[in-house]
């Protein structure tokens, strides 16, 4: 097993599509996904996980039906499994996601033109 730490910017620097996570590491059945997100997501939900968003750049509003949160730079939030939530970034934002692998980005909703392709690897 080579032994080298993953740098998050040069994986950065091979992918600028929005919305389209992309693993990077694994930990048991947990993903380590990054993303670049701009504009406004779709409400969506997972009713059977929780997901963490760990902003790296930037700041995004993560839109609940009864609230927000504003997360910048170096801010982490856990959104409760089965909370409906629509992120939005009005800026490019570099983030860093956690979740159970083949959680799909879209949650509980129906495949749209925003649902990505799971299991990327960068």
């Amino acid at each position: 097993m080579p032994y080298a730490p993953v740098s998050l910017a040069r994986k950065f620097d091979l992918f600028s599509e929005q919305w389209q996570p992309k693993v990077v590491a694994e930990m048991n059945d947990y993903q380590f996904k990054i993303a670049r997100l701009e504009g406004d997501f779709i409400w969506h939900s997972h009713a059977d996980t929780d997901e963490t968003f760990l902003v790296l750049d930037g700041t995004l509003r993560l839109d609940f039906r009864d609230g927000a949160v504003t997360l910048t730079t170096g801010d982490l939030f856990v959104v409760p499994k089965g909370k409906e939530h629509k992120p939005f970034a009005e800026r490019e934002v570099k983030l860093l996601l956690i979740e159970p692998r083949g959680v799909v980005n879209t949650g509980d909703e129906r495949p749209s033109e925003r649902t990505a392709v799971n299991d990327i690897w960068i």
